[in-house]
């Protein structure tokens, strides 16, 4: 898995934090690893983007950044009302492989949800990952609605025959409510795919060395962690299930 897209089903749910939680727990395998931004948005020159926290929480790794545009909007809007040059997949994927050539991962991380277009011909991160044939990491909330957010996303995703690696809750809370606890076994079945790990709230406000320890116990072992879902839920007190439908409150 030399090159991991890292979406979400929407945005500021997490997926900065997710992406540096993935990067610390592969450098913490030995694993060299690089962080691309394709499009950054809602930042002006000088000012810390997402790759830069990224560095900040993960610790020693490679940092691109393809553009960034002054305006908090999706990036093919952002670029047209700044008076540049948009990004396109085609370049998305060619600066993941060079850099897939000198690391051991590479991690492109979008803007956004998987859909939000870079540009005026409709080019979106999914069409990166296709153009790289990487799999796809979604990053969900993990309260109501998110089931029908992850659904639509993984079927975005099979509809253009790519690969779900699987899904990361960007938030857990503290304190987690009836929904939450019940989402633990609900968003595998929504998105068709496993539940890979689950940051808890407020995660990016540790201190990067307190962060880089932590991270592993956040991720599966596909994402060079330790976490296990089944005893997660069980801590959480997700409780035995009745029936595989959502009910009330449970999306």
């Amino acid at each position: 898995m030399p090159v991991l897209i890292v979406t979400g089903t929407g945005t500021e749910i997490g997926k900065t934090v997710v992406t540096a939680a993935v990067a610390a727990a592969a450098l913490a395998r030995g694993r060299t690893v690089a962080v691309l931004k394709p499009a950054q948005t809602g930042i002006g020159p000088g000012e810390r983007g997402d790759v830069a926290e990224a560095v900040r929480l993960a610790g020693p790794l490679t940092a691109a950044e393809l553009a960034r545009f002054p305006e908090p909007l999706a990036p093919a809007t952002a670029a047209r009302r700044a008076g540049a040059a948009p990004v396109r997949p085609d370049e998305v994927a060619v600066a993941a492989e060079k850099l897939a050539a000198e690391h051991d991962l590479v991690l492109v991380e979008g803007a956004g949800g998987l859909l939000v277009r870079f540009d005026e011909r409709g080019g979106t991160l999914a069409d990166a990952a296709r153009l790289l044939d990487a799999p796809v990491l979604v990053v969900a909330p993990a309260g109501l609605g998110t089931l029908n957010m992850t659904a639509l996303t993984a079927e975005a995703l099979r509809a253009r025959s790519l690969t779900l690696a699987g899904v990361v809750i960007g938030s857990w809370p503290a304190a987690p409510g009836l929904a939450e606890r019940c989402n633990l076994a609900d968003l595998p079945e929504a998105a068709g795919a496993p539940l890979l790990g689950a940051v808890p709230e407020g995660a990016g406000s540790l201190d990067p060395v307190e962060f880089r320890a932590r991270a592993p116990r956040w991720l599966a072992p596909r994402l060079e962690g330790h976490w296990d879902a089944a005893r997660f839920e069980a801590e959480a007190g997700a409780g035995p299930r009745s029936g595989t439908g959502s009910g009330p409150g449970r999306e």
